[in-house]
């Protein structure tokens, strides 16, 4: 049944799942930022743990070019995982560097943003393990998801207070940042179906889109405090978000959303309350997945497509 979700509890209670990606080998795998593991899922919901060298709390993970899996760990590490569970890590030649999302280039590298107090910047590992870090000429911007474009460049969302911007980089390192609306506060980005960039707007409560020459849209949820995170594009054609609420004490209640590349939107609500989703992907099997995190569950969501 279309919508249906599912949720699957994650064995530590207290682990605080964030990055979720469909794996090369047909299952899941999301990070547990507060455990500091890595998770595999299973389609049915079976669940793997395996645990980081260091206490390092992971954030975000994406499938890597050597069928691998690579993940950002905030205090100051990028992670690899096979498939079968075996970790390296490589430690950031600055260790104040926080990476965050993270995701494979067109250059066959790994990119990733980083934020700290005063050097925020986009990070380049290699397979191998060499890191570049290009710095953003605008301190405190707080770079947060980053996406390979369809121009073969990198986008990346800068949330920090008071910047909204859209960053694109070349493998090279040439920056371009395009200004969107006023108090949008993207997070997340993503390339949707039609070739173009979407992002949400945290603080904005709105969908975000821009092409690949800069032209902004906006598109307004319609129900207050919906504050989106997460954003993926589905295997049905259209955009996947998460709505998170706002937490625990008021607001709508989370929910999972689906937008069309015109922009008509629908809603399905998360049983469990005061979840707090927050990342989101296209699963293997066909499905939406999704991790519950922010708030007082830790869970793994399923929503059937």
């Amino acid at each position: 049944m279309t919508g249906h979700v599912t949720e699957f509890p994650v064995p530590d209670a207290s682990s605080n799942p964030y990055g979720i990606t469909g794996g090369p080998d047909g299952n899941v795998w999301f990070c547990e930022y507060s455990g500091n593991k890595i998770d595999r899922i299973t389609p049915a919901g079976v669940v793997t743990s395996f645990s980081t060298q260091t206490l390092t709390s992971p954030y975000d993970i994406t499938n890597g070019p050597d069928g691998a899996l690579w993940f950002t760990e905030e205090i100051g590490k990028i992670g690899r995982i096979t498939t079968a569970g075996a970790i390296t890590e490589f430690a950031l030649t600055n260790p104040i560097n926080e990476p965050e999302a993270i995701a494979l280039g067109p250059d066959g590298n790994l990119w990733f943003t980083m934020t700290n107090s005063g050097m925020d910047a986009i990070g380049r590992i290699t397979p191998t393990g060499t890191f570049t870090q290009f710095p953003l000429d605008v301190v405190n911007c707080d770079p947060t998801g980053i996406v390979a474009g369809p121009d073969g460049n990198l986008w990346f969302t800068e949330a920090g207070s008071g910047i909204n911007k859209i960053g694109r980089m070349t493998p090279s390192g040439t920056l371009t940042e395009f200004p969107i609306s006023a108090g949008t506060q993207p997070i997340i980005i993503t390339v949707g179906p039609d070739g173009n960039l979407w992002y949400t707007g945290y603080s904005g409560n709105r969908i975000g889109r821009i092409t690949t020459a800069g032209v902004v849209t906006d598109f307004p949820l319609p129900t207050a405090l919906s504050y989106p995170y997460g954003i993926t594009r589905g295997p049905d054609g259209n955009l996947w978000f998460v709505e998170t609420g706002s937490g625990p004490a008021a607001g709508p209640g989370a929910k999972i959303a689906r937008m069309t590349t015109s922009g008509t939107l629908t809603e399905f609500p998360v049983p469990t309350a005061n979840i707090g989703p927050s990342w989101i992907t296209a699963g293997p099997d066909g499905n939406i997945w999704f991790t519950e995190g922010l708030y007082s569950v830790t869970q793994v969501g399923r929503l059937d497509l």
